[in-house]
């Protein structure tokens, strides 16, 4: 999915800037961290009614590309 956009938002004034789920305080790490931890996308939706797959499905498209954005120095 590259129209992550569309399903994530940073807003200072909810959970101090870190990328929610937008119209939720669900935060990206939050829902990497459940789907770490085993949880399908049908738990948590089931936990979660405001999220969706497509949602889901976002959180990791935008994983994705904050990865592909990092670059790491190595002193040499």
């Amino acid at each position: 999915m590259e129209n992550w956009q569309k399903h994530i938002s940073i807003n200072p004034e909810i959970r101090s800037g870190k990328p929610c789920v937008t119209g939720t305080r669900i935060t990206v790490s939050d829902v990497l961290s459940y789907l770490a931890s085993g949880m399908s996308i049908e738990e948590i939706i089931e936990d979660f009614p405001s999220l969706d797959k497509e949602k889901i499905v976002a959180t990791l498209s935008f994983a994705a590309y904050r990865d592909s954005m990092t670059k790491i120095s190595f002193a040499s």
